[in-house]
């Protein structure tokens, strides 16, 4: 059976829409310009749809030089991809604080009055290293603003499969993933430990536990129970509910849709849920 990369994700600013693209370089930090920003509120702690559902509904665009920024009733707001250099604000994202850098108090004003809650905006250069979680990965291992890891994996079959048992079938989109394969079985990647995407490798340590964010839906930043309450039914191990598996990647270079995508080293599944 043939396993494919179908589909590529990326969030610029972390917790706001994502682009779906068919090509894209893989730098340090994981896919190029992938939470590479973040909001921020008067504690310097990170702003995310778990606390303003409404960010869902803030769109992001690339262009060759600039991030576009649309929300509904609002003049587009635009970027540069090379911002100037800001003050450095202490940013706290779960456990980790990095020294981030303020991007501008006109991105601060538009954000603000979007969310109708006081925030900043701030971007992660490149001489700030965010490392991994030791635990499962190595010291040269980077992240810029994601929750931990540099790529959310999931297959296709395990949203299919998680569809087939909810009333109303949901999108993709609900779980923010980076990279989406095709060709396998339902929750196959639960039990991958290494693979290859293309010319790139990749290793898999943790399986993803999923917070509220699934719940949120993404066209309407309405807050209902599926598909969690039904996830709690099916993946739920140790109090906590899993879909999907973070990965790291073991080289810079470019991931194209349809690029094959092969295991090379497999294990029990994580979580240990049988399907």
């Amino acid at each position: 059976m043939l396993f494919t990369l179908s589909y590529i994700f990326i969030y610029p600013v972390k917790s706001l829409a994502g682009i779906r693209v068919s090509q894209w370089d893989v730098v340090e930090t994981g896919l190029r310009y992938d939470r590479q920003w973040m909001l921020i509120d008067e504690n310097g702690q990170f702003l995310s749809q778990r606390r303003l559902p409404k960010m869902a509904m803030i769109h992001t665009r690339l262009t060759d030089s600039e991030l576009i920024l649309s929300a509904p009733d609002f003049t587009n707001f635009t970027l540069s991809l090379e911002p100037q250099r800001g003050a450095i604000i202490q940013s706290t994202i779960w456990k980790d604080c990095c020294a981030a850098e303020h991007v501008s108090d006109a991105a601060d004003a538009w954000f603000s009055a979007v969310l109708q809650q006081s925030c900043q905006l701030v971007y992660l250069p490149t001489e700030t290293k965010r490392s991994v979680d030791l635990n499962y990965a190595n010291e040269l291992d980077r992240v810029a603003f994601a929750d931990g890891f540099p790529f959310l994996m999931v297959s296709e079959n395990s949203l299919n499969s998680l569809n087939s048992a909810l009333a109303i079938p949901i999108e993709m989109a609900r779980f923010r993933p980076n990279l989406v394969i095709s060709g396998c079985d339902a929750y196959a990647e639960d039990s991958w430990r290494e693979i290859q995407i293309g010319d790139l490798d990749f290793r898999l340590p943790k399986p993803c536990s999923r917070c509220s964010v699934p719940a949120i839906n993404p066209q309407t930043a309405e807050v209902g129970k599926e598909p969690l309450t039904t996830l709690s039914r099916l993946r739920k191990w140790q109090n906590k509910i899993y879909f999907g598996q973070n990965a790291l990647h073991n080289q810079s270079g470019k991931l194209a849709v349809g690029d094959i995508v092969v295991v090379k080293i497999s294990g029990e599944n994580q979580p240990p849920i049988s399907i």
